[in-house]
């Protein structure tokens, strides 16, 4: 089997050495360069055409964010982000990046080494398989008109590789007056706050990280926070609410999608509508089907829009999803299923 070939963007020597030696370790990787800036990335990739390039933000010469917006539209090549704890991921997935991992402290033995050993082969085998095509941004139907408020509906949706930029597509489309949505997308502890953030400033709706007791609200979205908890949707005598409680991985994930799209079926049935965006994987498609089962409306992404087709094909395939949809139109069919009380 032919392995991927890497190259590896990074200025610390020491840090950069670490990452040959250990990601040459994985018998499906190969690192062909090391670059310390992005001008020695580019002759790299020129050079070595490598499949996947890690990209650390914080580079000399030239940011690792200008790169990519520089690098993208000549040559797209799927790139990891790694990065400290800070909002401008964002941007570098924005620019172009397939996905991000958090860098770790050289001094926790345990976090290096699954850093080195699991999450980041595993983030550069996802991002192999990657359609960069499917990352240009696209402009979207917008929304003219309000929807009156629906306390009784709700929305879920849950996404991972490609997911950020596949989800800031969705919700930039909704209106303030779109049912409460909930959000489960996998990304490393700690920047779920942050990309929460960043979407309230860029969408319509208003936008936070989740928090154990939060009522599903019109015209609000919930991220699910990262770490070590689930996050689950309960319904009471004033509404839906969220239990957000520590828990085992489930699919693979905490927060897991098939977590929270089963509690979306038992707690509302018939009135909830739930979205699968891209990701790699099946999380989210059992979940997905017990809410179509329950009488939901599923929507599942298409192949052709997702940046990796792995959770919605999953779905699509033991189907769970009732409509499939580009990514640019899904906005639109959620908002024609809930004009049309079809399902909710």
């Amino acid at each position: 089997m032919r392995k991927i070939r890497v190259l590896v963007v990074e200025d610390s020597l020491v840090f950069s050495k670490v990452l040959v030696q250990c990601l040459n370790e994985d018998p499906a990787l190969e690192v062909v360069a090391v670059a310390r800036d992005p001008y020695e990335a580019r002759d790299a990739i020129m050079a070595y055409q490598p499949d996947v390039m890690t990209l650390d933000i914080e580079l000399p010469k030239m940011s690792g964010i200008e790169f990519l917006q520089k690098l993208m539209p000549q040559y797209p090549i799927p790139t990891v982000v790694i990065s400290s704890l800070s909002d401008k991921v964002f941007d570098a997935l924005q620019a172009g990046a397939v996905d991000f991992v958090a860098k770790p402290v050289v001094s926790r033995q345990e976090q290096l080494e699954y850093f080195l050993k699991t999450e980041l082969p595993v983030k550069i085998k996802i991002a192999s398989m990657a359609k960069m095509g499917n990352i240009k941004k696209m402009a979207l139907y917008r929304k003219e008109e309000p929807l009156s408020e629906r306390e009784e509906q709700i929305i879920a949706i849950g996404a991972s590789t490609g997911g950020p930029e596949a989800t800031t597509t969705v919700l930039k489309e909704f209106g303030p007056d779109i049912p409460g949505v909930v959000v489960v997308q996998h990304m490393p502890a700690g920047f779920t706050g942050m990309y929460a953030m960043r979407l309230d400033h860029h969408c319509r709706v208003r936008v936070k990280e989740a928090q154990d007791g939060d009522r599903v609200l019109p015209g609000q979205v919930l991220i699910a926070p990262s770490g070590d908890r689930q996050t689950r949707v309960v319904r009471r005598t004033d509404g839906y609410h969220l239990e957000i409680k520590p828990g085992e991985r489930v699919s693979g994930h905490c927060p897991s999608v098939d977590v929270l799209f089963d509690s979306v079926a038992k707690a509302a049935g018939n009135k909830a509508i739930g979205i699968l965006l891209t990701g790699m994987g099946g999380d989210g498609a059992k979940g997905l089907l017990a809410m179509r089962n329950a009488g939901a409306s599923t929507i599942g992404q298409d192949e052709s829009t997702c940046v990796i087709y792995g959770m919605p094909k999953v779905a699509y395939d033991m189907g769970a999803v009732q409509y499939q949809e580009k990514l640019t139109d899904i906005a639109r069919k959620t908002y024609t299923l809930i004009k049309n009380r079809k399902g909710v």
